[in-house]
């Protein structure tokens, strides 16, 4: 018993960690856009081109002012982590948090997969996938507080407590870059395609391999 049980956990660590395409997570202070950029290379991609936006799940309703995503009550949300229904998950301000299990497929399949995440789910998905690409969104404060204060959700000095909090994180490791969105949507757009086309040509080159 205790040999099979202890088999069954190599052949999981074998699998990992998943090669072949690109895993692409945005990160970044709430304000900072970064659904704006994911949203701006949407637009600018053709399904051929092997590029996955990942959907996530989250415990809260999909109010239209932000993200589109998935919605899971709490309960649900557990019972789709146990029948094994996400590839990763985590929790951030109160919520809940899973990306669906095909990502795993995508990756293994030579795809780039973008999804909207967070800082401190960046060490496991190293763990999870060889290429992973931390892209940044960054803003100036005055630019945070002002598009923190119109979404009407926070107080001010719960706005005040979130940018103090994204001022206080440094992002370290290999695969880190950093955009600045404060000005035009195209000018942090187009650096996010830089980025998104070169995962696509190292896709290529290692499902060629």
């Amino acid at each position: 018993m205790m040999v099979s049980a202890l088999i069954e956990r190599e052949q999981a660590r074998a699998e990992f960690p998943i090669r072949n395409g690109v895993f692409i997570v945005v990160v970044g202070p709430s304000g900072a856009g970064k659904d704006t950029v994911i949203g701006y290379a949407a637009e600018r991609l053709s399904p051929e081109e092997g590029v996955d936006f990942v959907r996530r799940v989250i415990t809260r309703p999909c109010d239209g002012s932000s993200e589109i995503h998935d919605t899971l009550a709490d309960a649900a949300f557990d019972e789709a982590e146990a029948s094994g229904a996400f590839a990763l998950t985590w929790q951030a301000h109160g919520l809940k948090y899973g990306l669906p299990a095909n990502v795993d497929e995508a990756i293994a399949n030579g795809h780039v997969a973008i999804a909207n995440g967070s800082r401190g789910v960046i060490p496991t998905l190293r763990e999870r996938y060889a290429n992973v690409a931390v892209v940044e969104i960054t803003a100036s404060p005055e630019i945070l507080a002002e598009r923190l204060a119109s979404r009407g959700r926070e107080s001010r000095g719960e706005v005040l407590v979130r940018l103090a909090r994204a001022a206080a994180v440094k992002l370290a490791g290999p695969g880190v870059v950093s955009i600045d969105n404060s000005g035009p949507r195209e000018i942090a757009g187009e650096r996010f395609m830089a980025i998104v086309r070169k995962a696509i040509a190292h896709s290529d080159v290692s499902g060629a391999v």
